[in-house]
């Protein structure tokens, strides 16, 4: 299934302070990962700071691409997600850290022998996912959760990972907004290692 491609505007204001349009069209971004094969990342917005800055700044996407949200920011993103594979199976928890380097942040990878999922990670942030097409399962340390179109899951800083066992791609749009663990969750998790 090829998704539609993403049609994004941005607007702005002039010296003047009218309301413009800066940018109407095509993501600048649009990453498939090497490790992932399918998996693609379509890089929307981000910020940075909070209040954020309402500014005419520069395209903040068109860095390098990265998994968390910039410190004290925001990152909004759509990402494709291929079905599981025997292949993605197969692979070594070296190889699935190794993949999570495309994106910027390997030590969000806890993919280990005994995981659920070999894409187990965590990010220390709160994430809204919205299934927009197709179907997948949010997978945690204990316990699974199908999702298909319409289904929204609020991920606060948890270990997880998105299986699709579907045989279709998945197409889901992510919010991910920069956070600090609570100090007992942020000790439990270190004490987990």
């Amino acid at each position: 299934m090829n998704f539609p491609s993403i049609h994004r505007v941005v607007t702005g204001h002039d010296a003047q302070g009218n309301a413009v349009i800066t940018s109407n069209g095509p993501l600048p971004v649009v990453a498939e990962l090497k490790a992932i094969p399918g998996t693609v990342f379509h890089e929307v917005w981000a910020t940075t700071g909070a209040p954020v800055r309402v500014d005419n700044g520069p395209d903040p996407t068109t860095g390098p691409l990265t998994l968390p949200p910039p410190s004290h920011g925001t990152r909004f993103r759509f990402v494709d997600i291929p079905p599981d594979s025997d292949e993605l199976f197969s692979r070594s928890a070296e190889q699935l850290r190794a993949g999570f380097s495309e994106i910027g942040d390997m030590a969000a990878s806890t993919a280990d022998r005994g995981a659920p999922h070999p894409l187990m990670h965590r990010t220390e942030s709160v994430d809204y996912g919205v299934v927009m097409e197709g179907e997948i399962t949010l997978v945690l340390d204990q316990g699974e959760v199908p999702l298909r179109a319409g289904s929204v899951v609020v991920q606060r800083g948890t270990n997880h990972a998105w299986a699709n066992r579907s045989g279709a791609p998945c197409r889901m749009l992510f919010v991910l907004i920069d956070g600090s663990y609570n100090p007992a969750i942020g000790q439990a998790l270190a004490a987990r290692g």
